[in-house]
């Protein structure tokens, strides 16, 4: 019988060209890192439109973006070995194309405190998931500069094995943090209790018991708690307008 994985830390790295991230993404799969445990954030195109919304995998595959036409010459065919592809302008630094469970996070924040910040920007969410402020300026610089991020969720007793295989693959500023990355609900949600404080602090009442209604459809259906998590966001885009908090909490009328 297979044995369950345990994400237990974070390994995180820059990496200066794409075919250093398809290498290293592939060789984390090799070694049984699941791909839901696998995060890459790059921005290596020019944009003067400001790119925002969540795209899953099957809207890239039947149409990707009609403003900027990034996908194939970005990650291409690693596009189709992460969950999840999120586009976001995230201030300071401009479109990231995030893929994997950060897009979660990054998308939870954009939409809240993020955009409202004062000049924080990427920062202050590294930073809210257990980045030093130092490490996480420097991430952000260096995706500024046209480089790329991969997170890697990993079990402890593996951590010197992959961190090995980060730096190895050309992993520069690595940094381990003590906890896996923050996910609204760990399989199936129970109710809005079980949502992460980030998520549960950028909707109001209303808004999350919709936000966990969505989300329990998609996953019953799917069993695929990513998918889930970005409909059920988006489900909150189309029903919802933000309050000068932030705040998902300003239901849109029915047409």
């Amino acid at each position: 019988m297979a044995t369950e994985y345990k994400a237990e830390r974070t390994l995180t790295g820059v990496f200066k060209e794409q075919s250093q991230v398809d290498s290293v993404v592939r060789r984390l799969l090799d070694r049984g890192v699941p791909r839901d445990h696998i995060s890459v954030m790059g921005r290596n195109f020019q944009s003067e439109s400001r790119i925002s919304g969540f795209l899953t995998k099957k809207d890239v595959i039947l149409g990707g973006l009609k403003n900027g036409a990034i996908f194939g010459s970005l990650f291409g065919s690693l596009l189709s070995l992460l969950t999840g592809v999120g586009v976001l302008f995230i201030p300071f630094v401009g479109p990231i194309v995030a893929a994997g469970p950060i897009g979660t996070i990054l998308l939870g924040a954009t939409s809240g405190a993020l955009a409202g910040s004062a000049g924080a920007g990427l920062v202050s969410v590294l930073a809210a998931i257990g980045l030093p402020e130092e490490k996480a300026a420097i991430y952000q610089t260096r995706l500024q500069a046209g480089e790329f991020v991969v997170m890697a969720e990993v079990p402890a007793d593996k951590t010197g094995e992959l961190q090995l295989l980060l730096e190895s693959a050309g992993g520069e500023e690595m940094h381990l943090t003590e906890t896996a990355l923050p996910r609204p609900c760990e399989g199936r949600c129970g109710g809005v209790e079980e949502l992460s404080p980030e998520i549960r602090s950028h909707l109001s009442e209303s808004a999350q018991k919709d936000f966990v209604k969505r989300y329990n459809a998609v996953y019953d259906d799917s069993q695929d708690a990513m998918q889930a998590e970005h409909e059920a966001w988006e489900t909150i885009r189309e029903q919802y307008d933000e309050d000068e908090n932030g705040v998902w909490s300003k239901s849109k009328a029915s047409v």
